[in-house]
């Protein structure tokens, strides 16, 4: 069977990602654009209906507004005839009611759309994060993460939809009032013409600075990002180490970059702007002086040009949409580019519930080791070093050793966190490389080194790996694991709200429920990663009991550093520097492994020599 992390053709994951250690890349490659321009399209696709509909609405609004200089040029024709202004005041009142009611349906329609392009961005990349690679995952900033899915798809919300439908009316409605100018007089289409093609020229010349400088702006806000998470990851200890001061100043000066890169993109759009503005106001002055000479010269009438002055205001309605949604698409360009830069990640295949292979059985799971080498990366050193060793069903197995032998790593190997540089690492006679995913890890409770509690309620925390167990299976277990206390203590028992990462919770109760989690599954495999690191000796004893009580219809593997905890084990394999260095009970390391006798001696389980 292949490697169920293997990534399907065509989802991403198998493009080759940015090198390790050096994050996501943040620039824009000359040919990127136009592959961002067809996924900024791709978002879009799903709602072309309801976005035709709303484009219509606005064009149509606009249209109203293009009628309104005709309907002016009537009025005054009809003042100068001396007639009725009632039925032209009128017909120029309806216009004006009829197009703002336009171009506001289609202004909620587009908005409408814009919010469900935001959510759809926003499923496939969480969906997307979740199912990266724990290296992955490992390597990155949280924060910097964070920010794709929150401030780079908000990015979307109108450039997906509005920008787009902004750009194709107001291209329309320049397009309309140029014709209506051909109808009013040539020459001061020509003076206008003249003016606006220079300053189209400036436009496209200043939009690539523009996108590049919204990426930079996006990056250094992620940036910020992952400066704050960082601080609030180790914010009691910042307090108690008296930093704060100097991390502050660490996010002053991450704020700072943000603000100059925000400044730069404010630069840019302003310069646009500015000079669309500039621009009309060039071609109003040379419009009034040369249809000022025509009127004189008698080859103009006065009401054509105040009508044609009427529309080149009008223009800058229709002129402006075009400018800001070129602008807009811009910030599209680089949210699509970071969002997308996600994809390139390697990432698991998702959970499809595939059988597991033919040779599983119910019961205990065997695992092996054989000739197991690894290291977490071409330019990291080598972790293990022909690791092999049996774990039969059922029973408790211990992993002792030495800080940095490798112990929390083996763990990692077992859940295919890491894949195995060379060697087999068998579950049930199978290469685990050869389990589904989905198979694999549900049959395996983990309980890691920090035990993280989520930000919720008790129950969510203890329900996360076995959502479908009774309330029979959840008492049970809360007994098991001596939290019944600390639920009768809780205002509303397992309802009650624990906060973030727990912090209502000493760190021994935290233990406990992260073991709790894990015997709920009822897994035919379970892995603890220094289970009793916070527990006290009452509890201790009580967690050993329950491994001892857990590992007779299951098999329970254990890293320890406190040697008390596993000295009834079955089997207890020492790691040194990568290596099995012995295997066997408590009472035969002692006699026979130097090692082993001498981390006994020091936690006072054997006496000196």
């Amino acid at each position: 069977m292949a490697n169920a992390t293997t990534p399907a053709p065509g989802t991403g994951a198998d493009r080759p990602g940015p090198r390790a250690g050096h994050g996501l890349p943040g620039r824009l490659a000359d040919d990127v654009p136009r592959a961002n321009m067809r996924r900024l399209l791709e978002y879009a696709a799903p709602h072309k209906g309801v976005l035709i509909a709303g484009g219509v609405l606005a064009f149509a609004g606009g249209l109203a507004g293009l009628a309104q200089p005709v309907a002016a040029k009537f009025v005054i024709d009809t003042l100068a005839a001396g007639g009725s202004l009632l039925v032209p005041l009128a017909g120029l009142t309806l216009l004006v009611l009829v197009g703002a009611a336009l171009s506001a349906a289609g202004h909620y329609v587009m908005e409408r759309v814009a919010q469900r392009v935001v959510l759809t961005a926003r499923r496939g990349l969480v969906e997307r994060l979740l199912r990266l690679r724990v290296a992955e995952v490992d390597r990155l900033k949280p924060g910097d993460l964070m920010s794709r899915v929150t401030a780079d798809t908000t990015l979307l919300r109108s450039v997906a939809t509005t920008s787009l439908t902004d750009a194709v009316s107001g291209a329309l409605l320049i397009v309309g009032t140029v014709i209506v100018m051909v109808f009013m007089d040539a020459v001061l289409l020509g003076v206008t013409a003249g003016v606006l093609a220079g300053i189209a020229v400036l436009v496209l010349l200043i939009l690539p600075r523009i996108r590049d400088a919204i990426l930079a702006s996006q990056d250094a806000v992620g940036e910020m990002g992952s400066v704050l998470e960082r601080a609030f990851g180790a914010f009691r200890t910042i307090k108690a180490s008296g930093a704060e001061d100097g991390e502050i100043r660490r996010l002053d000066g991450a704020a700072h970059r943000a603000y100059r890169r925000g400044v730069d993109v404010a630069g840019w759009e302003a310069l646009a702007g500015t000079a669309s503005s500039l621009a009309l106001q060039i071609a109003f002055l040379s419009v009034l002086g040369v249809g000022g000479a025509r009127v004189a010269a008698g080859e103009l009438e006065v009401s054509s040009m105040i009508a044609f002055l009427l529309l080149l205001f009008y223009l800058m309605g229709p002129l402006g949409s075009l400018i800001g949604a070129a602008t807009q698409l811009q910030s599209g360009l680089a949210a699509v580019h970071r969002i997308d830069e996600v994809a390139t990640l390697p990432a698991e295949e998702p959970g499809t519930g595939a059988p597991a292979p033919a040779t599983a059985a119910a019961g205990p799971a065997a695992v092996s080791f054989r000739d197991v080498e690894f290291r977490y990366g071409d330019d990291r050193p080598t972790v293990h070093h022909g690791v092999s060793f049996d774990v039969p069903p059922g029973g408790l197995t211990a992993v002792v050793g030495p800080s940095g032998a490798g112990k929390t790593t083996l763990f990692s190997l077992i859940e295919r966190f890491y894949p195995a540089t060379a060697g087999r690492i068998e579950l049930d006679g199978t290469d685990v490389a050869d389990w589904p995913l989905v198979a694999l890890r549900a049959g395996i409770g983990y309980v890691e080194q920090d035990a993280p509690v989520l930000d919720g309620t008790l129950r969510e925390n203890l329900l996360m790996a076995a959502p479908a167990a009774t309330e029979d299976e959840l008492a049970a277990v809360v007994a098991r694991t001596r939290l019944t206390e600390l639920v009768q203590r809780l205002p509303d028992g397992l309802d009650t709200q624990i906060g973030h990462r727990g912090i209502t919770l000493s760190g021994g109760e935290r233990q406990r429920v992260a073991i709790a989690r894990a015997l709920l599954r009822r897994p035919r495999l379970l892995l603890l990663d220094e289970a009793t690191s916070q527990l006290d000796a009452a509890n201790e004893t009580a967690l050993k009991e329950t491994m001892l009580d857990a590992a007779a219809t299951t098999t329970v593997m254990v890293v320890a550093h406190r040697l008390s905890t596993v000295t009834s084990a079955q089997r207890i394999v020492v790691l040194e520097a990568g290596r099995v260095r012995a295997v066997g009970t408590h009472a035969e390391l002692v006699r026979d492994d130097e090692l082993y006798r001498d981390l006994a001696t020091t936690q006072l389980l054997v006496a000196p020599a």
